[in-house]
């Protein structure tokens, strides 16, 4: 990639990225701001949403195309949303040379755009859609091999890229309240897994299922946590530095999310 003025190391983030109705939060949308605020600037975006699988891993569109409104029954404003981002085709190449190898092929979709997992956030944290952004899908949900893959991915980072896995730190939508109110389970998850986090303690993550108090009622498909472990194997060298950004809950669900550098 050619690059201007990139730093020297761009730091990765897990973040979750709520529903199109965040943008109506009255603060929500201000933490996402002010954490890009103290962000270098990227020279590109790299996310993975929760929001994308397939296999094998896909590339997503390599220039502006309309937005994907992957969501149902909302009011009509949420599907005039736009964000005409620049497509990133020099990205793409080094991710295409960085994954691509003997058993594990890397596809196109040129027609996919963003989804609501990578917009609705770069909305708040880049909104003058000017920094050139990726999305590339959740191949497995298994979390080792996603850690291995954000540790084949981390050399973006020394080019300034900015590697973002997008999803919601718990994510059942049986326990969404209007009202804010947590269930016992929604707290327990999210403190186990600040805790985990924390201590370093990856092994627990990757078995979260088992090791997490009520994990697969936190999160009874693991899509949305996914994107954590490609976060936590491109930053798998400084885990020691993760620190949590934003906390809280939103609707009912935990919104912890965290930078690794």
């Amino acid at each position: 990639m050619t690059t201007a003025a990139a730093p020297d190391r761009m730091p990765v983030l897990y973040l979750s990225h709520g529903a199109p109705p965040l943008a109506d939060d009255p603060v929500w949308p201000g933490q996402l701001a002010a954490w890009s605020a103290d962000l270098p600037r990227p020279t590109a975006v790299l996310v993975v949403s929760a929001h994308w699988e397939e296999a094998p891993l896909a590339l997503g569109a390599t220039r502006t195309l309309p937005l994907v409104y992957d969501f149902w029954g909302f009011p009509e404003h949420y599907y005039r949303v736009e964000y005409a981002a620049p497509g990133a085709p020099e990205l793409a190449e080094s991710v295409r040379k960085l994954l691509r190898a003997p058993g594990t092929p890397v596809q196109d979709v040129p027609d996919r755009g963003l989804d609501h997992g990578a917009y609705v956030p770069l909305v708040e944290m880049f909104p003058g859609a000017d920094v050139p952004v990726l999305q590339v899908s959740l191949p497995t949900l298994d979390p080792r091999r996603l850690m291995e893959i954000g540790r084949r991915l981390a050399p973006l980072r020394d080019q300034g890229v900015l590697i973002v896995g997008s999803g919601f730190f718990t994510h059942n939508l049986r326990a969404l309240s209007r009202d804010g109110r947590v269930t016992g389970v929604m707290a327990e998850f999210d403190d186990w897994g600040r805790r985990a986090l924390e201590a370093g303690d990856v092994d627990a993550l990757l078995d979260f299922e088992h090791r997490a108090p009520a994990g697969r009622l936190a999160h009874p498909r693991t899509e949305h946590f996914a994107p954590l472990f490609v976060a936590l194997g491109a930053g798998a060298d400084e885990l020691a530095s993760q620190r949590t950004v934003i906390d809280g809950f939103w609707m009912g669900l935990a919104k912890r999310s965290i930078q690794i550098g």
